[in-house]
């Protein structure tokens, strides 16, 4: 069956390019996800239809059917007719719903996505573009880039899709003149640089006529670049999962014929009979004594990616629901915080804060929103406020989440069944997500070798909150050498250990004799000074105590870093600053120090030969130059009992898990 006379097809004499590349089959799962997006009426229904139909990726029934429904019209051959699947949709000249549609050219196969241009169907487009290896956005040559087009644009960064082609359509419309080519990509490139998003092609198209779709045309001999199949052929494929890193997310337990059985699904890699594991977050390792399936005869000695499977170990360790199994060389990222980009569908916004379950995949666990980034409207496919504090129905928005307890996961763009999560908001699934990365600035929770595995308490947080009557919690103190610093550190401690409260002074002289004794006064040991000192203060929290740390601690970087890892573990941080001006600093001078730094015996001395950045916003301000001795104390006696102050009642069970949210 050949399509309609009415058919426009440009004659092979005008390509340059008439050959159609070879269809084999490539290798099995191998699809590149291309997903089309664009304003509406810019041409992506046409692109696709006639994609497919210069590909011979069209059985003759399909065009038929195609046919019909254009004479039904009484239209011309329509090629958006491929993408329409209601006469109702077609009437309405917009794309209601997301297609998708497989094709293969050459030996690559390929899965298209047709993501609807309207803005009243912003989550169709979210589902099918969050799927996506690959985009294409499709400009209309005659309007340029429209608003709907940069917000399309906009959601790819936020999806974290890197690879993107710009097609600009109808060249036939505006004479195929370069001029204009040019101008819209300039246009183009300017605005998608300023989101960060960086096209590998663009390419001046008309999709109604096939010309650069899948050969090259003589009317535009002024562009030298791919066609848009070259072009798609020239992105980079997934990894196929048999041959990425092994993840085997365990379901269930079983106890079967006195054997110990660990059920579940490899979503990545593979593994063998004899193979060592590690189960993750805790990092317990053993070898698979054998590997289950349902109705064999013989179990396999091996499985890969898809197969849901039963294993059974050598050594009997503990693993339940929820772990996820990798090889020692390719384990997961494991952190209580990710950045993700969010699509709430719940008709109650997501606020700040507000407690909610995340799943992923068999894990589940409460979390908390901590951040909104930038969120986008449904709506007006614009960005909403500058600092917005909840998600409203149907907004995507890249946000931080705190897990309570330790997540185990991979970037979406390195596997995508460990890198996407749901939302349960009143026991349903109120939004879903795909992870973009984790914190690189801090140390990860990932232990730095696979043999070694972080020892969690038995004694909770909540415990030791009702042994010592007051939380955990750190009183970073910071200013200048003489400032006075260790002399009300020494008095706080003193104070509180008199009030029956568990409290401890880290002082910054104590540690260099000890534990810093390897490090000298330059800005990088410093910070490795007040990395070390932060984490004996957090280990010194997690046990109760009330830390109150006295350093210099010059730099207000190396002290928002403590305050987030604090943040991050559930630990109450307070930065206190004991302001006192350096003439006056100087002119205490307790130890000789100044007068030592003055006569070039003590190079980078803070102050004098290294700076000293006072903190911005502290939870508690002293001016020791201008208060009176008495009424420091007095106020950093109240602040600090008010800061360990049991947290509110309505609060404990962020404390149960030793490490709280």
């Amino acid at each position: 069956m050949t399509p309609s006379s009415s058919l426009e097809i440009l004659p092979t004499s005008n390509l340059r390019n008439s050959s159609i590349p070879s269809q084999t089959p490539t290798a099995a799962g191998q699809k590149l996800r291309v997903v089309i997006v664009g304003h509406v009426d810019h041409g992506k229904s046409t692109l696709i239809g006639r994609l497919f139909y210069d590909t011979h990726s069209l059985s003759a029934g399909k065009i038929e059917m195609i046919r019909k429904a254009s004479e039904a019209e009484g239209m011309e051959f329509e090629f958006a007719f491929l993408l329409d699947a209601l006469l109702e949709e077609q009437e309405q000249n917009i794309t209601i719903d997301t297609t998708q549609l497989p094709f293969r050219v050459k030996n690559r196969e390929y899965v298209i996505i047709d993501a609807p241009g309207h803005q009243e169907f912003l989550k169709n487009m979210v589902t099918g573009a969050a799927s996506a290896d690959a985009a294409i956005l499709l400009v209309d040559a005659v309007e340029g880039l429209r608003e709907q087009s940069r917000r399309h644009a906009l959601l790819l960064a936020f999806l974290g899709i890197k690879q993107v082609i710009v097609a600009v359509n109808k060249m036939d419309l505006v004479a195929f003149q370069k001029a204009r080519f040019e101008q819209i990509r300039c246009e183009a490139l300017d605005f998608l640089a300023q989101i960060k998003v960086e096209p590998q092609f663009f390419i001046p198209i008309s999709a109604k006529q096939g010309q650069n779709l899948a050969r090259l045309s003589s009317d535009m001999p002024w562009y030298g670049g791919p066609s848009i199949v070259e072009a798609l052929g020239d992105l980079v494929l997934p990894t196929l999962p048999a041959q990425a890193p092994l993840r085997f997310m365990i379901q269930d337990i079983y106890r079967f014929d006195h054997r110990r059985l660990l059920v579940g699904r490899i979503e990545g890699g593979s593994l063998r009979q004899g193979d060592e594991v590690y189960f993750w977050p805790n990092g317990k390792r053993s070898r698979i004594r054998s590997i289950e399936e349902w109705n064999v005869e013989q179990p396999p000695g091996a499985a890969s990616a898809g197969e849901s499977i039963a294993i059974t170990l050598e050594e009997q360790i503990f693993v339940e629901r929820g772990n996820i199994a990798s090889h020692a060389y390719e384990i997961p990222a494991i952190h209580r915080e990710i950045t993700a980009s969010l699509f709430w569908l719940h008709d109650e916004p997501l606020l700040l804060d507000k407690p909610f379950i995340l799943k992923l995949g068999t894990q589940s666990t409460e979390a908390r929103l901590v951040g909104i980034s930038r969120a986008l409207d449904s709506a007006s496919l614009q960005l909403t406020s500058q600092q917005p504090t909840q998600i409203a129905k149907n907004e995507v928005a890249e946000v931080r989440i705190r897990t309570k307890r330790l997540l185990v996961f991979d970037p979406h763009d390195q596997m995508r069944p460990t890198g996407r999560f749901v939302i349960l908001a009143e026991k349903r699934i109120g939004g879903g997500g795909i992870i973009l990365r984790y914190p690189k600035n801090t140390q990860a929770h990932a232990p730095a070798s696979a043999h070694l595995v972080w020892s969690t308490s038995r004694v909770s947080r909540t415990a030791r909150l009702e042994q010592y009557g007051h939380r955990g919690a750190i009183l970073w103190m910071t200013g200048l050498s003489a400032s006075g610093k260790s002399s009300l550190a020494s008095q706080l401690e003193w104070h509180l250990h008199r009030r029956g409260m568990a409290a401890f002074m880290l002082d910054g002289d104590n540690l260099r004799h000890g534990l810093s004794a390897d490090l000298g006064f330059g800005p990088r040991d410093r910070k490795e000074n007040i990395r070390r000192a932060g984490e004996a203060a957090k280990l010194l929290a997690e046990a109760g105590l009330v830390v109150i740390c006295s350093f210099i601690s010059p730099y207000r970087e190396d002290r928002r870093l403590l305050r987030e890892n604090c943040a991050r573990e559930g630990i109450a941080f307070a930065e206190i600053y004991v302001n006192a001006p350096l003439n006056i600093c100087e002119k205490r001078d307790p130890k000789g120090l100044y007068k030592k730094a003055r006569a070039g015996e003590i190079p980078d001395f803070t102050g004098v030969g290294a700076p000293y950045e006072p903190p911005p916003n502290p939870e508690l301000e002293l001016c020791t130059s201008e208060q009176a001795w008495e009424e420091c104390l007095a106020l950093l006696f109240k602040f600090a009992e008010s800061f360990a102050a049991p947290p509110h009642p309505d609060l404990p069970r962020d404390l149960d898990s030793g490490s709280g949210i």
